[in-house]
This record gives C-alpha cells, sequence and structure tokens, in this order.
C-alpha cells in the first residue's frame, strides 16, 4: 500500500492557509486522480482506490496539526510495509514561498506534524515533500504567521508550488523513483540573474566547464 498524507488543520477557518498546504496537495491529487476525499469512522479524511496494480490511500488528518500521526494510527497501520511507503506532504518555514524540497528522510525540522507522524511510525524513514511558506517576519508570531493566508502575489508562488507538488505526488504513486522526482523538484524556480555584459571592446572570460562539459544546474 502506498499512503499520501496531507497535513493541516481541519475547518474553513484554516482553508487557504500557510499551514493547510499539506491538505491543498492531497484534495489537488484526489481530483485528478478524480475520486473523493471523505470523512469514514477514523479521525480523516480520506480515499483509496488502486492504481497500476497498487493500492493507494490518501489522508488529511482531521486530529489537528499536533495529532497528525493519530489519524494515521486509525487508518490500517498493519497493512503499511514500511516508513518508505508513508509520503508526506506539509509545509516549511525554512523554505521560500515557490521552493519545493523532497527528502527521502530526515528530522522534522520542528514541524509539530513531522513529529506526530514520526511518533506513529517509530521512525523518520519516511518520504517528506515540503513547500516553502518563507519564515515569519520581524514582529510577528510564528504560530500566528503559519496560520494567515498570504497576501496575492505570495498565493500565486504559493499556487504554483501546489501544482508542481500534485504532480510529484502523482508521479510517486506511479512509481516514479524518488531520486528522479528529487532532480525534477528541488530545483529553484526563480530565474537566474542574467550577468551583466562586459565593457565594449573587453574581452569575455571563458566560462569554467565541469568535467562533463555541462553546467551544473542544481546543488543541495
Amino acid at each position: 500500500m502506498k499512503v499520501v498524507v496531507g497535513l493541516g488543520n481541519p475547518g474553513a477557518e484554516y482553508d487557504g492557509t500557510r499551514h493547510n498546504l499539506g491538505f491543498e496537495v492531497v484534495a489537488r491529487v484526489a481530483s485528478r486522480l478524480k475520486i473523493s476525499l471523505r470523512e469514514g469512522k477514523g479521525p480523516a479524511r480520506s480515499a483509496r482506490l488502486r492504481r497500476a496494480g497498487d493500492e493507494i490511500l490518501l489522508v488529511c488528518p482531521l486530529t489537528y496539526m499536533n495529532l497528525s500521526g493519530d489519524a494515521l494510527a486509525q487508518l490500517d497501520p498493519g497493512r503499511l510495509a514500511g516508513p518508505d511507503e508513508v509520503l508526506v506532504v506539509c509545509d516549511d518555514l525554512a523554505l521560500p514561498p515557490g521552493r519545493l524540497r523532497l527528502r527521502a528522510s530526515g528530522s522534522d525540522g520542528g514541524h509539530n506534524g513531522l513529529k506526530s507522524i514520526e511518533r506513529q511510525l517509530g521512525s523518520a524513514g519516511y518520504p517528506r515533500l515540503r513547500l516553502g511558506i518563507g519564515a515569519a517576519p520581524p514582529g510577528k508570531v510564528t504560530a500566528d504567521w503559519v496560520l494567515e493566508r498570504p497576501d496575492p502575489a505570495e498565493r500565486a508562488l504559493l499556487d504554483g508550488a501546489v501544482a508542481e507538488a500534485v504532480h510529484g505526488v502523482v508521479a510517486w504513486l506511479d512509481s516514479t523513483p524518488l531520486a528522479t522526482l528529487m532532480n525534477r523538484l528541488n530545483r529553484d524556480p526563480t530565474p537566474a540573474k542574467a550577468k551583466a555584459p562586459p565593457p565594449t571592446g573587453q574581452a569575455t572570460p571563458e566560462e569554467p566547464r565541469s568535467p562533463r562539459g555541462d553546467a551544473d544546474h542544481h546543488r543541495d
């Protein structure tokens, strides 16, 4: 079974807030796969389907962020072959708006939802896809910042990240290797600044080349 868990808080007052990007991604994945998330016996909105021979479970916990793992505990945890079959999608203060970061494992980075998931799985070895929201600006309390709705300019950046994340999640469900998805998603979407041309009559120094003869487009 492959499980995708989108983190967020339930209730209309949290819709569209920075902390609910995980919910947005999973809801759009469900729409892309033409299924509906529904409330069932456990404290989550979820959907099950079969795709390319795999059983898939999409989950949006309704336990509030800090208890996200409690919802997962009630959704057939014994059927999971291992933490690597659980992809968690969430927001991230350490990344600027519009950036994505996919990892096969790692620390919770202070994210309470990831802490709860890790406690439930008993491991940090689960893949996680983070969507950047940027750090709270000076004078703002982080707990308030994540629960606010972004302004239109930031929202446009987040919408682009959500769309990319949906493509990435569906590709993961279709068994695209994680390393391939990391190369695709973990890039800076902002265009590089053009270098100023040299003064007229001055020779242009030759660009150094990598041993392979091509540019290194991504470092992490």
